[in-house]
């Protein structure tokens, strides 16, 4: 139920902001999942960070997609916020928890304004969301039920999975690697304590079973990673594919593959946006976090023991605090080989 007195009508125009890194677009997507089925007719735009608005191409739900450059930050705002007022938007969502986008929405004009608790302007907001993380079982919730409170009062209380569209082209430019049954590995990570270490990939791939081809993926900036591994590896099979083709296109890869094994990390939503299998690799964070796979074939292997200093933060760190990375070096390799039967 909307509260009363908060119609948007049959044909709202409404903004999502989130400007955070490839991952948070591709779970904020289920939000424009949502607004669409509610509001067919309404006029839907996103907000993300200049680098990611690749993700979003050829949206069948999107109006528009709006791009934030961040290197002038404080010149483009300005500029945001007078286009922003310039739309006259019924509705404006910020998924993001920082300043600057605080300042966008309550200077956005917009009727209404969503928000999570944490932003330091959501005083400002019409309607605040809590926004929890927590390693409590009994509190855990996905990202996607966080994100989806921010709209609940419009819509309805059950959430939409995140999506992502590649085009044909994308599943065409894609197709000359699916000639034979192949996994697609993405084994990097922004933060060292998330990424499943190298040695480990390699003893997977020395282990992995000749019928398939193996592709490693990644952006350009992962090419040196995935060639350190594909070199130290006896697997004659392996592919990298790292910078070579764009995110919309990875996702038409992994959709296809037998699995998909990925970190903590982009891929493994990539992975929930086009419903491909995937295999999650947990090193220091927990899924309890609440930004675990979503695929129909979900799998996440972690160490099986408990770990004192396990998790040893929310995002992770660039070396381990206590200097032996347990939670990497002791997750099973014989459990991801067990999933591809």
């Amino acid at each position: 139920m909307i509260p009363q007195g908060m119609e948007i009508g049959k044909m709202p125009k409404m903004l999502i902001i989130q400007t955070a890194f490839i991952g948070d677009v591709i779970l904020a997507s289920g939000l424009i999942e949502k607004l669409h089925a509610h509001f067919p007719e309404g006029k839907i735009d996103f907000l993300l960070r200049k680098g990611n608005e690749g993700l979003l191409l050829g949206h069948p739900h999107l109006h528009r997609v709006l791009v934030f450059d961040k290197k002038r930050k404080y010149a483009n705002l300005l500029k945001l916020v007078s286009e922003l007022r310039a739309e006259k938007y019924d509705l404006v969502v910020n998924v993001q928890r920082f300043a600057t986008t605080g300042v966008l929405t309550a200077l956005s004009g917009a009727r209404y304004t969503s928000g999570f608790d944490k932003n330091p302007l959501s005083f400002l907001f019409s309607l605040i969301a809590p926004h929890v993380i927590s390693n409590d079982p009994e509190e855990a919730l996905h990202e996607v039920e966080r994100n989806h409170a921010l709209i609940v009062p419009f819509t309805d209380g059950q959430y939409e999975r995140p999506k992502l569209y590649p085009s044909e082209a994308d599943y065409e430019k894609t197709a000359p690697y699916k000639q034979q049954e192949y996994v697609c590995i993405a084994p990097t990570s922004v933060w060292f304590t998330k990424q499943f270490p190298q040695e480990q990939w390699v003893k997977f791939l020395d282990l992995m079973p000749a019928k398939y081809k193996v592709y490693l993926l990644g952006a350009p900036s992962d090419t040196e990673a995935c060639e350190k591994i594909r070199k130290s590896s006896s697997n004659a099979k392996v592919e990298i594919l790292a910078g070579k083709i764009s995110l919309l296109e990875s996702a038409a890869l992994m959709k296809d593959a037998r699995m998909n094994y990925v970190n903590d990390s982009a891929p493994m939503h990539l992975c929930s946006a086009v419903n491909a299998p995937v295999c999650a690799v947990y090193c220091s964070t927990v899924p309890r976090f609440g930004f675990g796979p979503l695929s129909d074939e979900s799998h996440v292997v972690e160490i099986d023991y408990d770990l004192s200093c396990r998790p040893c933060g929310l995002h992770g760190y660039k070396k381990c605090p206590e200097g032996h990375f347990k939670c990497g070096y002791d997750v099973s390799l014989d459990r991801l080989l067990e999933l591809l039967g």
